[in-house]
């Protein structure tokens, strides 16, 4: 039987051409603050259609390079990018009296509460397939810099059947379910689990994307610290290109090493 011979297929036109561009702006053709050629300068330029002008230029955008602004055009930066405009405090603070504390956030319009089957990564992360939870969603934007996010609340009803004032007012800020669940008696602990992925169609249209650029997409897994047993997940989606995420980083104890047993010395 003959052997199948590997054969490299060309990367896309728009690849090319987002290639090409990135090429002049790190060989300094494009300075930072420069406008890129319009769309319609790219379809003379390189030969190429408009949609395929428009994803080069999502593709430069991706990569960091350049970033377009509303009645202006796509503007370089500096090689190597800059850090996204929206800065998203991740923090959670204990107060001194017990509550709970969480960085303010803007919401576009109320919560919308729902009940749905756990599937996907909130599955996975709360070990609860198939099950009923209560979900929670809301709109969030930066009012500085127009950037919209998604978060959700999944509360199972595994967890609403043991602290009952949960299910009472689930659309309660986050830092209250916070305290109800440290009021019943539970030690909590947080993990964050961040990805990120293209986003789908509807969820374009909801953040107001332009292109498919990639969202950053965290799930913060609430603990019961003594049983190891998850109890809530958020999920909040952001957009990359306009979006940083930030934590701060607590150090932890090592495990404490045994001292290595002596062996008994034979008379």
């Amino acid at each position: 039987m003959t052997e199948r011979e590997h054969i490299e297929r060309a990367p896309s036109m728009y690849m090319q051409v987002a290639q090409r561009m990135a090429d002049d702006i790190r060989k300094g053709r494009y300075q930072p603050g420069d406008l890129l050629p319009s769309e319609t300068q790219m379809v003379e330029m390189y030969g190429v259609g408009k949609h395929t002008a428009r994803s080069a230029v999502a593709e430069l955008r991706r990569m960091g390079l350049v970033e377009s602004q509303q009645g202006k055009g796509s503007i370089v930066l500096a090689v190597g990018g800059v850090l996204p405009a929206t800065r998203i405090d991740r923090s959670i603070h204990r107060t001194t009296k017990g509550s709970w504390s969480l960085p303010e956030t803007k919401e576009t319009q109320a919560p919308a509460v729902s009940r749905c089957a756990l599937d996907g990564p909130p599955a996975d992360l709360l070990d609860q397939h198939d099950q009923d939870a209560i979900s929670v969603d809301r709109t969030l934007y930066n009012p500085a810099t127009g950037a919209r996010m998604a978060h959700r609340v999944l509360i199972p009803l595994a967890t609403a059947a043991d602290v009952p004032t949960l299910a009472e007012q689930p659309d309660a800020e986050v830092a209250e379910l916070y305290r109800q669940l440290a009021e019943a008696g539970l030690t909590l602990s947080f993990t964050d689990h961040v990805t990120a992925r293209t986003p789908y169609p509807d969820e374009r249209a909801s953040l107001g994307l332009s292109d498919a650029s990639p969202l950053l997409i965290t799930y913060r897994v609430t603990a019961d610290a003594d049983q190891d047993r998850p109890l809530l997940c958020e999920e909040l989606k952001a957009p990359a290109a306009t979006c940083q995420l930030t934590f701060p980083v607590m150090p932890t104890k090592a495990a404490a090493k045994r001292a290595p047993r002596r062996r008994a010395q034979s008379a």
